[in-house]
């Protein structure tokens, strides 16, 4: 059986290729750099992350871009010896309008090097890239319309892509308008009989998005809807362990046998859900009518069953990281800006990540922070550090991240009178606290800093030197990081990890020795 999500945590929009035996899954980074997280199996039960695919600012430059901006939605695929994906650089998003710049960069290999980006077109989001049988090429994109009174979510847009002329050719069709669900999006072409179907994501990414097909004879249309739609949903269902399906993508095994990746949503309580938006997996088939459906239904299931392939089981990741190669490894992310020797190394202090302080948490700008994705609703993350702040305005420690406007920060920093020390600071929609009515005066050494999450709540420790661990602050409600926790939208999930800041502009850093990360809750291993 396959144990559902297959990616945990922040693992949005998955668009999934297979190439031989291999198969390769991409999803969403939002601000979060590098761009583009790629996974791989070859079972379809067990998945390892392999590459980030925008690596270089010359294809994403972040630096500025808003909250819950960045890459949305990439598309993966594969034609003739050639990885090809598309992505949407999101600018603006707020408001009637939303700047959204759609790109393609391909390579020859998976693992890269990945071409510079080609600009496709700006006219709306969640692009897609599909291969005729005759060689011709196709994106098809959501089309955005801005004006008063009219449906914002207006359509999808299909134009010819010219491999020769590497840029979008001919006319523009607008060649479905979506069913009554409305907010249509996330669109795949496919081809199968004779049809192209055409797969939407409808209803909003909340807790009415869902999954529909239509399909057409010819590839500008006119497209029928599956009167079975929508054939993937969670709305309604608030029993379900998987909330908010919708966004896929489908895949044929190399045994006929086909599968539908998509996005889940998890909440720990509420509607909260602190790890963001979720990849889930379902297997499907196809009716006498030529419509594909998932199997036991439309509702998405927890246990699916794996195809017919020999299990292929990858080595487990290490929860501990010494910083002892000259690299992140592919579990960290920093935030809107490349991990350069500018603000991070991992080599001015041998097995140690040092990091120079820069902006504050409110910057979209240059925060020195590198962090990775919570992916369990129980579990608990340590490290430790060096550090000698000189003035308050210099801090450092150990945060859980979702936004410029959501955090809690476990931090060392410098008071006139008692000297460096460590407090709580907490800031929800944008208010920010001071947890503790004084911060706690420390003696020079390295300290240590952890934090147990178990669902909303999390539970702050620090400890110097070897010494004992003491419990600071109370208990803390932290499901405002979680994407429905907010005045507006938003779209990624609770990140965990190291940040040093400076706002005098003098650039004190902070020296990490470790981190660890640890799951608590029993994650099902049927499949090992």
């Amino acid at each position: 059986m396959i144990n559902n999500p297959i990616l945990r945590g922040f693992h949005p929009d998955p668009s999934i290729v297979r190439v031989g035996e291999d198969y390769y899954l991409a999803t969403s980074t939002f601000e979060w750099f590098p761009g583009v997280l790629v996974h791989h199996s070859r079972d379809l039960v067990n998945w390892r992350p392999i590459a980030s695919i925008l690596t270089r600012s010359s294809q994403l430059n972040m630096e500025g871009s808003i909250d819950s901006g960045g890459v949305w939605a990439p598309c993966l695929s594969y034609h003739e010896g050639i990885f090809y994906l598309i992505y949407t650089d999101v600018k603006s998003r707020m408001g009637a309008f939303k700047d959204t710049h759609n790109y393609m960069v391909t390579a020859k290999d998976i693992m890269g090097p990945w071409s510079e980006p080609i600009y496709l077109n700006s006219s709306g989001f969640d692009p897609s890239l599909f291969h005729d049988e005759d060689g011709r090429q196709w994106l098809v994109n959501m089309i955005w319309d801005h004006r008063k009174g009219k449906n914002s979510f207006a359509g999808t847009i299909l134009q010819e892509y010219s491999k020769e002329e590497k840029k979008l050719i001919g006319p523009k069709k607008n060649i479905f308008r979506g069913t009554k669900l409305g907010l249509t999006e996330g669109p795949h072409l496919y081809k199968r009989n004779g049809y192209y179907y055409l797969l939407t994501a409808e209803g909003g990414t909340q807790y009415e998005h869902a999954v529909t097909m239509a399909r057409s004879r010819y590839i500008d249309g006119p497209y029928e809807v599956d009167p079975a739609n929508p054939i993937l949903t969670s709305s309604g269902k608030p029993e379900l362990e998987l909330q908010k399906a919708g966004h896929a993508s489908l895949v044929e095994t190399q045994n006929g046998e086909w599968y539908m990746v998509h996005l889940v949503g998890r909440p720990v309580k509420d509607k909260l859900c602190m790890l963001g938006r979720e990849t889930a997996i379902q297997r499907c088939h196809w009716t006498e009518e030529d419509w594909i459906a998932v199997d036991g239904g439309k509702w998405p299931q927890s246990d699916v069953q794996a195809p017919q392939l020999p299990l292929h089981p990858f080595p487990v990741e290490p929860g501990l990281d010494h910083f002892d190669h000259a690299e992140l490894g592919l579990q960290w992310s920093t935030l809107r800006i490349p991990a350069s020797p500018d603000w991070m190394s991992l080599t001015a202090r041998s097995g140690y990540l040092r990091l120079w302080g820069q902006e504050s948490m409110s910057s979209t700008h240059r925060q020195s922070l590198v962090a990775r994705r919570q992916q369990s609703m129980d579990c608990e993350a340590e490290t430790a550090m060096e550090y000698r702040p000189e003035h308050y305005q210099q801090m450092a420690g150990l945060i859980l991240y979702y936004d410029t406007r959501d955090y809690v920060y476990l931090r060392v920093t410098h008071h006139e009178e008692l000297g460096t020390c460590i407090g709580l600071v907490q800031s929800v929609n944008g208010i920010y606290h001071e947890i503790l009515e004084q911060d706690i005066p420390l003696e020079d050494g390295t300290y240590r800093l952890k934090v147990r999450i178990q669902r909303e709540k999390a539970s702050f420790m620090y400890a110097v030197g070897d010494g004992e661990w003491n419990g600071i602050g109370p208990e803390l409600d932290v499901s405002h990081l979680s994407d429905e926790d907010a005045e507006y939208i938003r779209f990624t999930g609770n990140f965990i990890g190291m940040s040093v800041q400076d706002l005098s502009g003098e650039r004190k850093h902070s020296d990490f020795d470790y981190f660890r990360y640890e799951e608590h809750d029993v994650v099902r291993m049927d499949h090992q």
